[in-house]
């Protein structure tokens, strides 16, 4: 017996913009090689811009995800502005991010929800970073740095508390609903 074959097949095709490069990807599904799935990631170093583009090739070209990251350097901070446009959900938003220091604070803003989260590095192993969304949703996010790897816990309050473990080649999930004081249930995932 012979295993089947790969449903999915990838191929990278780098090649040079300008002061950048622009590595696509195209995704084929073994069984049926009539569309593509194609990553576009352009970057000029230079002008410290990128474009990620998700497309998809077949009967005819569409692209279905587009986004933008700009950073800007000022006296030893960092400031990112990365909008991002869905075209088949017509859903937008833009996320500006400023870094000083060990601080960092991130604001995602959509039509319908916005949120800014503020991340402060502890110490060497350790940063937290709570975040607050337009919807009064709060979520706690304490990251812990573990030899080669780090362990992320996440709690929102009667919602879940999720935990990461990434560790050199592997990630394990931690998934445990909870409903107020209660946890109910666990989903463990490697």
């Amino acid at each position: 017996d012979f295993p089947p074959p790969p449903r999915r097949l990838g191929a990278p095709a780098p090649t040079r913009v300008g002061a950048g490069g622009a590595p696509a990807r195209a995704a084929l599904d073994a069984q049926d090689l009539s569309s593509a799935d194609i990553e576009v990631d352009a970057a000029n170093d230079g002008e410290d811009l990128s474009i990620h583009l998700e497309a998809n090739a077949g009967d005819s070209f569409s692209v279905n995800k587009i986004e933008a990251t700009k950073g800007i350097d000022n006296d030893g901070n960092r400031i990112t502005v990365n909008p991002r446009y869905d075209l088949n959900t017509e859903e937008a938003d833009v996320v500006v991010a400023y870094a000083s220091g060990d601080t960092e604070v991130e604001v995602t803003a959509s039509r319908d929800a916005q949120s800014v989260k503020i991340s402060q590095q502890i110490d060497d192993e350790n940063r937290v970073s709570p975040t607050l969304a337009s919807s009064g949703d709060i979520s706690v996010e304490w990251e812990r740095k573990v030899g080669d790897g780090s362990v992320t816990t996440t709690v929102t309050p009667n919602d879940s508390i999720d935990v990461e473990w990434k560790d050199a080649d592997w990630t394990a999930n931690i998934n445990m609903p909870i409903d107020g004081t209660e946890i109910t249930g666990a989903n463990v995932g490697i």
